[in-house]
């Protein structure tokens, strides 16, 4: 078994000659005859269990030993017990001022020196033990976390997957939808710190936003397929595709989150209201819609513009932008137009990426 290293600093060789037979026994004993050489052995030997410092030395004294370890944060992981022929009232307050394990003063006693500083090791080892051990729970947590989430976006995928093959869309649409969303977040958390949107909002809306179409399961495919416009009747029948969304994600709502959840409820549920009132499903007016929902609601409106559907030939992108900053979509919040003004560039990219290497 590897002993426990303990550095003696001190300039006396009779008082380094005195620590090392009281230590060599239990551990490996390192020596330094003065502040400068100290700190070599402490910069070389990381795992140190205890450093038995003099003050008074030549070229750099105790204190000055000390300062550098504090800013170095070592004072944190490397237990020092000052040894000092100096006063208590010279040397406690200033040398506890740097959080060390213990000060004692020459002349001292062997038994003393050496139940203190196995009970000073003691005490660091079992602390330093403990955050391993709190590391390596928080690392498996991690990797725990990773897993869940990983496991939900296979399942939000998969959902929204056989919404397009029953929609007959692209395959691609739900990817294009997160990223039009991940893009106009972007432009709200920096221009419009008001919404208090955080990166991890912003992933956590990002992945909802799969889910955005997710009722539309439970249309019938005469109407959800129908090549032609829809009859008022069957325009009704389609707007439900909200709120049954919302039904099936009731029953999935123990496997996420709340905030996940939220988002994902406020998605599908308000993606089709718009700014004035005249969205449905329950006409909410300006800021009663959930800025979640909002920026989905634009970035679907212009992800279908551009896209190929049953009922018609996908818009150029300047097209489809020009028709959204006409109002010709509805009526969207001056605030999520301002970001999708900013990501215009954003978005024509990623069509005509999308075209160039034909992910359809």
């Amino acid at each position: 078994m590897n002993k426990y290293k303990i550095l003696i600093v001190d300039d006396e060789e009779v008082n380094r000659a005195i620590l090392n037979m009281m230590f060599e026994e239990e551990f490996e004993v390192l020596e330094a005859t003065d502040g400068k050489y100290a700190i070599e052995k402490i910069e070389q030997n990381k795992d140190l269990a205890l450093i038995l410092l003099d003050v008074v030395m030549p070229v750099m004294d105790g204190f000055s030993v000390l300062e550098y370890m504090n800013e170095k944060q070592y004072l944190e992981k490397i237990p020092v017990i000052l040894i000092t022929s100096m006063t208590p009232e010279e040397s406690e307050e200033k040398a506890y001022g740097y959080n060390i394990a213990d000060v004692m003063h020459k002349p001292f006693e062997p038994n003393i020196v050496i139940r203190r500083a196995n009970n000073i090791i003691e005490l660091y080892q079992s602390k330093r033990n403990m955050e391993l051990r709190l590391q390596e729970q928080e690392k498996t947590i991690r990797e725990q976390e990773k897993k869940i989430q990983d496991n939900n976006e296979f399942m939000i995928d998969a959902l929204s997957t056989v919404v397009e093959f029953r929609n007959v869309e692209t395959g691609d649409h739900v990817r294009r939808i997160k990223y039009f969303t991940r893009i106009l977040l972007k432009y709200l958390m920096k221009y419009f710190p008001k919404y208090n949107i955080t990166p991890s909002q912003m992933d956590q809306i990002a992945r909802a936003s799969a889910l955005h179409d997710i009722g539309k399961i439970g249309i019938p495919d005469a109407i959800l397929l129908k090549p032609g416009k829809l009859t008022p009747e069957e325009f009704q029948i389609m707007k439900t595709h909200t709120t049954i969304g919302c039904g099936i994600l009731e029953s999935f709502k123990s496997s996420y989150s709340d905030e996940f959840y939220q988002y994902c409820y406020e998605i599908c549920r308000y993606h089709h209201e718009r700014w004035d009132g005249r969205g449905y499903p329950d006409h909410l007016v300006g800021d009663q819609i959930p800025i979640s929902a909002q920026i989905v609601s634009i970035a679907d409106v212009y992800e279908a513009l551009v896209s190929d559907r049953v009922y018609k030939t996908a818009y150029s992108n300047a097209t489809a932008y020009e028709m959204i900053l006409n109002g010709e979509c509805g009526q969207f919040s001056p605030d999520v137009i301002e970001c999708f003004e900013l990501a215009k560039e954003d978005f024509f990219n990623i069509v005509e990426v999308i075209k160039m290497f034909n992910f359809t």
